[in-house]
């Protein structure tokens, strides 16, 4: 019998201040550019001074890159274009500074974090910090076994729990979550299709190295297999995360979850982290107050959870290489938005008054 009550984070998730959020409005309302001039970045300074319960927004100083890696049974069936079991190879890449996300932290100045969940290697093939999670040695088949037992299940989650806190107690201000792995965006379908009621073909996408058509079929026939085994234990999501999720993306709900309890904002990159958000909504429905969507993959996927937990992508560039590549490029859109509403001077004009268009009000 689990000792974890997943009922508890809906008792213990609080939505952003409400009255911190419109005391930042009204702070809008007086600066020197007009309401609404900015666009979406107008919203995103109100919702981070929300969440921060700061007005005038702080900027976002720490950020962190937090990557959960695993690879998933399930890519034996070629519903991948890359082979099974490779996922290592991409954190050793993305450890040694040769991914594109890699590149892209190295020039914002965001530290990357990766934690091993199931990667299908020996546990001594990466540092300590990177490994000291794990769950187990890859996810099982989801289409004929389930991913996890429960027991692995509630480690993988409380595993992302801790995570969350480790980082909330650091002195980290915003994450930016993805995930590195392969076959973990068919988990990923599976779980999206199973919580909005649809079927595969409406949820299953190409990947980030893009499938050819058979291999889409077969991507197709592995999430309408998977989805047989979804839908019986879909009103228990510890469950319905060791039937068809694995360890990597039981660890992002839990972390998702547990960001949201300690106040953290996320930013969300692509069907995976969708996917893991999309459970965590349905266990704790104000923690989807907490998160961004850095960008569109073009997944159908992603489009679909986003789409059911109204939350908009803040970039659409095409990016579809995952690993919190897309997501990494909002971050300096979020914080453009915390620096404009923070910075930009008040009007000096009375209520009422027009608004002086002159460069003096700048100096």
């Amino acid at each position: 019998m689990s000792s974890l009550n997943l009922d508890d984070f809906t008792d213990l998730i609080e939505r952003p201040d409400g009255g911190v959020r419109r005391d930042a409005e009204a702070r809008r309302e007086r600066l020197v550019v007009p309401p609404g001039s900015l666009g979406r970045l107008d919203d995103l300074g109100e919702w981070l001074a929300a969440a921060q319960g700061s007005v005038p927004v702080r900027p976002v100083e720490r950020p962190r890159l937090v990557l959960f890696a695993g690879d998933h049974g399930v890519a034996e069936l070629g519903v991948s274009a890359r082979p099974a079991g490779s996922a290592a190879e991409l954190v050793r890449e993305i450890l040694a500074g040769g991914r594109p996300v890699a590149v892209l932290a190295r020039r914002l100045d965001v530290p990357v974090r990766v934690v091993d969940m199931a990667l299908d290697c020996a546990p001594d093939a990466f540092p300590a910090d990177v490994v000291r999670h794990r769950v187990r040695r890859g996810s099982g088949r989801i289409d004929v076994e389930d991913a996890l037992t429960p027991q692995e299940a509630e480690a993988a989650f409380r595993a992302g729990v801790a995570v969350a806190d480790e980082e909330a107690d650091s002195g980290t201000d915003l994450v930016v979550l993805g995930d590195v792995s392969v076959g973990g965006t068919t988990a990923a379908g599976v779980l999206v299709a199973a919580l909005c009621g649809t079927d595969a073909s409406v949820v299953t996408g190409r990947g980030g190295l893009a499938i050819d058509d058979l291999a889409w079929m077969r991507k197709c026939a592995a999430i309408r297999d998977a989805l047989r085994r979804a839908r019986p234990v879909l009103g228990d999501q510890l469950q319905l995360l060791a039937a068809v999720g694995g360890a990597d993306l039981a660890a992002m709900t839990g972390f998702l979850l547990q960001c949201a309890v300690r106040k953290v904002p996320v930013v969300l990159d692509g069907v995976v982290a969708a996917a893991c958000a999309l459970v965590g909504q349905r266990i704790a429905f104000r923690a989807p107050d907490w998160w961004l969507a850095g960008h569109s993959s073009g997944e159908p996927g992603q489009a679909k959870a986003l789409d059911r937990m109204a939350l908009e992508p803040l970039l659409d560039q095409g990016v579809r290489v995952g690993e919190g590549a897309g997501a990494l490029l909002a971050l300096p859109l979020v914080r453009a938005a915390a620096a404009l509403a923070a910075e930009l001077p008040e009007r000096t004009d009375e209520p009422g008054e027009p608004v002086k268009d002159s460069m003096e009000d700048f100096t």
